[in-house]
């Protein structure tokens, strides 16, 4: 008997070649549309901030190739003005501030400040009182130098200045006409036994050193109208010099 064809059934058992593939829960094409559109903003983002840094970085290094172009006075200057000082008033310490201040006035002009504005100065734990020329204190203090990013010149006028750096059995001594150099990123602990008067130079970047003279007034002693004052009589300097073309 001849046997005829049968039709195949959609859904029968029998085998076929269509292939089916499962169909996407419906939303999941949406929400990562979303999530790629929300992480578009954050990318871009992070690239702005990796230009600015590396732009940062660019001005930064190019500063610190021309530093010395930046700066008004000389350290030999300073060292033999500071001598001249002592050699022509010895124990006088007014009047060798005095004639250290004339002197960088008749060479520097109106980069040097003629008002004595006097003010405490709270920084490492240790306290004195400043002037355009950093002078210390007439009792005595001690303290923490700060690491810093600039070079820092104290040429003394009058007393010792003590340093200590760890390792070392003996204390540096700095008599009257000497110079403590801490260089750039070196920390010390110093003290002054007694009255001790000096003329004090930052070469570097100084506005970060800000950041270690206000800490203590901002976290210990509360002493709002000496910060305020200190911002004043440095934000006026800063200013003024920049106005003369100098930074």
């Amino acid at each position: 008997m001849a046997s005829s064809p049968k039709s195949k059934r959609p859904g029968s058992s029998s085998s076929s070649s269509a292939l089916s593939t499962p169909s996407k829960p419906r939303g999941s094409s949406s929400r990562s549309k979303k999530s790629s559109s929300s992480s578009s903003p954050v990318t871009r983002l992070l690239g702005i901030l990796a230009l600015l840094t590396a732009l940062l970085a660019s001005v930064v290094y190019l500063a610190e190739q021309n530093l010395e172009s930046f700066f008004i006075f000389d350290i030999d200057e300073l060292k033999d003005v500071s001598g001249r000082g002592l050699a022509a008033h010895g124990n006088d310490t007014r009047a060798v501030v005095k004639f250290i201040v004339d002197e960088l006035h008749r060479s520097h002009g109106a980069h040097v400040n003629l008002h004595e504005d006097w003010v405490f100065n709270n920084a490492g734990g240790a306290m004195g009182a400043m002037y355009i020329i950093h002078a210390r204190t007439a009792i005595g203090t001690e303290g923490h130098t700060g690491r810093h990013t600039a070079d820092d010149y104290f040429y003394i006028l009058n007393g010792e200045e003590w340093a200590y750096v760890p390792g070392e059995y003996e204390p540096e001594v700095y008599p009257p006409g000497s110079v403590h150099h801490l260089r750039r990123g070196e920390v010390k602990q110093y003290k002054m036994p007694d009255r001790c008067f000096a003329l004090e130079y930052a070469r570097g970047w100084i506005p970060p050193m800000l950041f270690f003279g206000f800490a203590d007034g901002l976290s210990s002693t509360l002493d709002f109208p000496t910060l305020w004052k200190t911002t004043h009589l440095t934000g006026r300097q800063m200013i003024g010099n920049l106005l003369r073309g100098k930074l």
